[in-house]
């Protein structure tokens, strides 16, 4: 009776962790993605007017953007550093610092003075904030995906995983909102110091998420890895080196997910201000809409991945995606407002389908003692090459050939990159596990099923 009670004490004990992990990696990746959109709206919005208002119109935005793509460039960075720290000191460990890092780096952007004080210092620092913010980003989606997957069901695993990724649309709803209410509230004011109120208050709501997350305990998966000592010295590099294929499969699996919801959420804000005269304050409030779609619609997602297969789930999302494209693109030109926040609402369909499955698709193509490094790596590549160089290449195809249907083109280019991807990509999170890992005499792993290896 007594080992019966061990057992069930037990099994009540990791359920209560499971739900605390649940709760603790979505809160920390809504005060995230808080920070990260805010100051992907802030590029819209404000930094054109007060941190390059020197430059024309169409240079001052270009310039907005590229310092937004500067946190998608630090991504890879950010997945390589917390990459190796999640698989050498565990996924908690990691994600506390990445939360550090966003909190800070998004309250010192709400004191930065702006152009007319310091003149080109404040761009620079901009950006060097934003670096800061793109490694912090880089490093939490995995930890956070991981945290919430390990300590979960493994039955549910598209489900669990997908809950934290869902805080990515509530990071935007909130971080829309909170602009939004600066806006109506600040009113004139907004461009003078209301604009800082949203970055300031991340400070706040970093010190709520830490109280959160150190109150979870390490996952089993992690565990099991160091009591069999298998904790690699080196994951990165290992993780290049046995799975290069898995690395550049999730990659392009990745972009279709990526790109679009960049133009989605980022640039066609800016666009339908400057050519369709439509207020401001009217985008945000379609990203606030489209934000309460992403928090229902990506965790049913997960759930419905566990039914009918995380992978065909996610092909399904794909194919939508590049189906879209151009009804998208023809409801966006008409500059009707009304039409422009259909347009919004629906386009989170095709990328909450993606969104749902993407986490457990990703962190199944690695093994445990390497998950963290290479999820982040598979997901954070690709910042670069779609969504963070998103607007500017919409800027660019529409500046030279004057039409907004030749972005229709880019979308489903990249939803036929990700289409591929997603066909090679596999699932090797089990047979990993039967891989015979052995410590040599001089502290190197060697991997003996080399089949499994090349998978």
């Amino acid at each position: 009776m007594n080992q019966e009670s061990e057992v069930v004490e037990n099994d009540v004990s990791t359920k209560k962790m499971g739900r605390r992990a649940l709760v603790g990696s979505t809160v920390g990746t809504i005060i995230e993605w808080y920070d990260f959109f805010l100051y992907a709206t802030a590029s819209a919005l404000i930094f054109p007017k007060l941190f390059f208002s020197d430059s024309d119109p169409y240079v001052a935005t270009l310039l907005s953007f590229a310092t937004f793509a500067v946190g998608f460039l630090a991504r890879p960075v950010g997945a390589i550093i917390f990459g190796h720290f999640g698989d050498r000191v565990g996924r908690k460990n990691a994600l506390v610092i990445t939360l550090w890092i966003m909190g800070l780096s998004s309250f010192l952007m709400g004191v930065l003075p702006t152009y007319a004080t310091i003149g080109f210092l404040a761009p620079l620092m901009l950006v060097i904030l934003r670096l800061l913010q793109g490694i912090g980003v880089g490093g939490e989606w995995a930890g956070s995906v991981l945290l919430a997957m390990e300590w979960g069901n493994k039955k549910k695993q598209g489900f669990t995983a997908s809950v934290p990724n869902a805080g990515v649309g509530a990071g935007m709803l909130l971080s829309s909102a909170v602009v939004g209410l600066c806006i109506a509230f600040t009113g004139d004011n907004f461009y003078v110091w209301g604009w800082r109120i949203p970055f300031i208050a991340s400070l706040l709501l970093l010190l709520v998420g830490m109280v959160i997350r150190l109150r979870i305990l390490e996952t089993p998966s992690f565990r099991k890895v160091e009591e069999g000592n298998q904790v690699s010295k080196m994951p990165v590099l290992e993780v290049l080196r046995f799975y290069p294929k898995q690395v550049i499969y999730s990659a392009m699996a990745k972009m279709s997910e990526h790109a679009p919801f960049a133009i989605f959420t980022t640039f066609m804000i800016n666009y339908s201000i400057n050519n369709f005269k439509v207020e401001s304050e009217y985008m945000v409030n379609a990203n606030t809409f489209a934000s309460i779609l992403m928090c229902i619609n990506i965790p049913l997602f997960g759930y419905l991945s566990d039914k009918i297969g995380i992978k065909k789930m996610y092909m399904i999302g794909v194919i939508v995606t590049i189906l879209w494209a151009f009804p998208y693109i023809g409801l966006m030109s008409t500059g009707v407002p009304v039409v422009i926040l259909l347009a919004t609402i629906l386009s989170m369909f095709p990328h909450n389908i993606q969104a749902g499955a993407q986490p457990a698709l990703i962190s199944q193509a690695f093994p445990a003692r390497l998950r963290y490094s290479g999820a982040s790596l598979g997901t954070q590549i690709p910042a670069v090459f779609a969504g963070g160089i998103a607007p500017l290449v919409c800027t660019y195809l529409i500046q030279t050939t004057g039409t907004l249907y030749s972005i229709g083109f880019y979308i489903v280019f990249v939803g036929l990159i990700s289409l591929i991807g997603t066909i090679l990509l596999k699932n090797i999170s089990q047979v990993s596990e039967e891989v015979s890992i052995t410590t040599n005499y001089d502290g190197h792993l060697s991997l003996t099923n080399t089949e499994d290896v090349k998978a």
